[in-house]
């Protein structure tokens, strides 16, 4: 499954790892992004392929590149390769989980009601609902979730979070959108609502926000990442979104 957008995608997503990573070591087929600030975070601490490698020797390659760390991660952005590698992966104990490429290929909407916030504007009901999340995780990797946020702003030439505030000025919804307008490409990604705030259009108000911004910003491709196994990937094509590829996830702690 794979789209003409791919590539270019693909290639977004492996630059922003890299910008976004406190350091990185290159190894056959991709390399490790790396940040010791959050050990917890496998979005920080994976290793990341887009090219060819010997599915049987990645399990090793995972080893010795994130042996400091406790758990292991490994994201694969080519759904051939990542399928090829499902087996010597799970047979060493990883999860595998698959996540849709999502196109926005609708009308671009007038814009919602959201707009831009700062990180401290909704860092306790990320938190809550983290916990929600997690109910083992402790303070501390609670805290390293939410506080990554703030890295990822070393990912792209823009980077925004875009929140929906209730009529009482708490932030309900909440997404980072990235910009790089020399490549007219742009991402949605973490779109989350408090707990307290569910289906009442928040979400939505920010979804629609970040894509009109994304395409005042000149950026004709707009794309998000849905895990294939929850409905929110079923939202999201409700709004415009067409699956145009996969990547594949794998995870151990």
């Amino acid at each position: 499954m794979t789209g003409p957008e791919m590539p270019r995608i693909r290639a977004f997503v492996a630059a922003f790892a890299r910008r976004q990573a406190a350091r990185t070591v290159d190894l056959p087929g991709g390399f490790a992004a790396l940040d010791d600030a959050f050990a917890y975070s496998h979005g920080d601490n994976h290793v990341v392929l887009d090219g060819a490698v010997e599915p049987e020797a990645l399990p090793a390659l995972a080893d010795e590149a994130m042996a400091h760390l406790r758990h292991r991660a490994v994201t694969v952005l080519d759904d051939a390769t990542g399928t090829a590698c499902a087996g010597p992966l799970i047979r060493a104990g990883y999860t595998h989980s698959t996540e849709l490429v999502m196109l926005h290929t609708g009308p671009v909407p007038e814009g919602g009601s959201a707009g831009e916030v700062g990180l401290d504007a909704f860092r306790e009901p990320l938190a809550r609902r983290w916990r929600g999340f997690l109910p083992e995780a402790d303070d501390e990797a609670v805290r390293q979730l939410v506080d990554r946020r703030e890295a990822r702003r070393r990912g792209a030439d823009v980077v925004r979070f875009i929140g929906s505030r209730t009529p009482g000025g708490e932030v309900a919804s909440w997404a980072d959108l990235y910009i790089d307008p020399a490549s007219g490409i742009a991402q949605i990604e973490d779109l989350i609502t408090s707990e307290d705030h569910l289906g009442r259009g928040h979400a939505g108000a920010v979804l629609s926000t970040a894509v009109r911004q994304a395409a005042d910003a000149g950026c004709a491709t707009r794309f998000l990442i849905a895990d294939a196994d929850d409905w929110p990937h079923h939202w999201y094509a409700r709004r415009g979104f067409t699956v145009v590829g996969r990547f594949h996830s794998f995870a151990r702690d």
